[in-house]
Formats: structure tokens, C-alpha cells, sequence
């Protein structure tokens, strides 16, 4: 199931394109411009109301930035580097991966392709992990890759400046793998109970982004402060959102039903 609904994804251009442009933006065009600005910048006024933006980092953070460099557009672009861009990698996979989930199931309901699951000999819980499989790969993957094409980016602009190659830190490296997939995957446990319970894709999108509006904020939060003080208090939070991401796929899995899938259930 997860392989199909994969496949008819990337069959359609009206889904990737948007995507692409998406992580095109956020991971290459607004660095790349920034990071070239603030660095060619040398000294300017902008360059030092740029700088203030570092006083608002953890104390660990703003110790690292200063020992890099004594250069203030090379503090300034690694502070921007390293910490302030690191949201980025939380909400592209979420804004990704929250569109295809909100659609999954109440899409297959829309199109009458429900009754085909419904009689399926998939159990109820297969059916919840390929529609869970097929809404995280495409956010996730669209991150690794845009992590990838923005290292390359950061290593030749601001690495001149702090003394060569540096990107990934360590910090980085435990947001990708140890702090964006728990924060997906509970943000995917309460979407696709949404699909499942409403009755058109447009109250779908809308009630998904009521929900999940939170867990962006908080994890924006938490990946510009907090987690990217010390690599230890990122694993702290990493595992708490692990926790509550079993927690939140195991309930969500009850929400997969056939009576739901066939659309006979009249309950919200």
C-alpha cells in the first residue's frame, strides 16, 4: 500500500513540484542569498543589527559562535549557519508531510476507493502503517535531501570565513536523525486520525493545521534554542518526543476502522 500510494505521488506533478519548490526555497535560494550578503557584507550597520540576533541564543551557543571567528560577518553568518536556519528543518517535512496525511485517508473515501480497502485482507493496523509510511517518507526524504544541498552550501560560503569545512556539527546531526522523525511521526499520529474521522479533504487540511500549529511552534522553538545548546539536552528532547510519538501512533491506529473507511461511520 505504502509502495501505491508512493507511486501515484510521484506520478503527480501537482504535488512534487510545489514540494520541490518548497525545500528549493527554504533549503538552497534563502541561505545561499543571505549567507553570500552577510558575508561579502565585510562591516556595515546591517551586518551589526544582523549580530543582535546571536545575543538571543543559549549561552553554549553564543560561546561557540565567538570561538569560531573574531569577525563579525563571520560570527554572524555561522550564528545564522548553525542555529537560526535550524528550524527550517523541522517545518519543511512537517508542512510536506501534513499535506499528504491530511488527504490520505479521507482521499480514499473521496474518491471510492475506500470500499476496495475496506474488503482488503490487510488488518486495520496494516492499513494505518502504509498510510503512515507513505505520508512521512515524502517529508523526510525532501529534508535529507535539502540537509544535504544546504551543507555544501554553508561548507563553501561561510567555511572560508571560520577556518574551513564544519557542516554538520554535532548539533545538526542529532535534529535530522534523532529530533525530526519523532517530532513527524507524532504530528502524522494526529493527522491521519483526522483524515480518518472527517467527512471531505478541504476540513482535513483545515483541521489539520488548527492541530498541528503547536507542534510547529514548539518544535521551532526547540530547535532555534533550547535543543541547539548542547547536543546532550537535544537527545533529552528527543527521546521525550519518541515517547510521545508511540503514544500518539498507537492511539491514532485505533482511528483506522473499516466502517470509517467505507464512510458509515457516522462518528467525528
Amino acid at each position: 500500500m505504502a509502495r501505491t500510494d508512493l507511486r501515484q505521488l510521484r506520478q503527480s506533478p501537482d504535488f512534487w513540484v510545489p514540494m520541490m519548490i518548497l525545500a528549493g526555497f527554504f533549503f538552497v535560494v534563502a541561505p545561499a542569498v543571505l549567507l553570500s550578503l552577510i558575508t561579502a557584507a565585510e562591516t556595515s550597520p546591517a551586518i551589526q543589527r544582523v549580530a543582535t540576533a546571536v545575543d538571543v541564543l543559549p549561552s553554549a551557543a553564543r560561546a561557540a559562535v565567538e570561538g569560531k571567528t573574531s569577525d563579525a560577518a563571520g560570527q554572524t553568518s555561522y550564528a545564522l549557519a548553525v542555529y537560526l536556519f535550524a528550524p527550517l528543518a523541522v517545518i519543511v517535512p512537517m508542512t510536506i508531510s501534513t499535506a499528504v496525511g491530511a488527504n490520505t485517508l479521507v482521499g480514499e473515501k473521496e474518491r471510492g476507493t475506500g470500499e476496495f480497502l475496506a474488503h482488503s485482507p490487510a488488518s486495520d493496523r496494516e492499513l494505518y502503517l502504509g498510510k503512515l509510511i507513505a505520508s512521512l517518507v515524502p517529508g523526510y526524504l525532501t529534508t535529507m535531501v535539502g540537509f544535504g544541498v544546504y551543507s555544501l552550501i554553508v561548507n563553501l560560503i561561510v567555511g572560508p570565513r571560520v577556518g574551513g569545512w564544519f557542516f554538520p556539527t554535532s548539533e545538526w546531526w542529532v535534529l535530522m536523525v534523532w529530533v525530526v522523525p519523532p517530532f513527524l511521526a507524532l504530528t502524522l499520529s494526529v493527522v491521519l486520525r483526522l483524515s480518518a474521522r472527517v467527512k471531505s479533504s478541504a476540513a482535513a487540511q483545515q483541521a489539520s493545521g488548527l492541530v498541528t500549529l503547536p507542534l510547529i511552534m514548539v518544535s521551532y522553538a526547540q530547535s532555534s534554542g533550547f535543543i541547539f545548546g548542547t547536543t546532550a539536552s537535544g537527545i533529552g528532547i528527543g527521546l521525550l518526543v519518541w515517547v510521545a510519538a508511540a503514544v500518539g501512533l498507537a492511539r491514532g491506529a485505533r482511528a483506522v476502522t473499516r466502517p470509517r473507511l467505507l464512510g458509515i461511520d457516522g462518528r467525528l
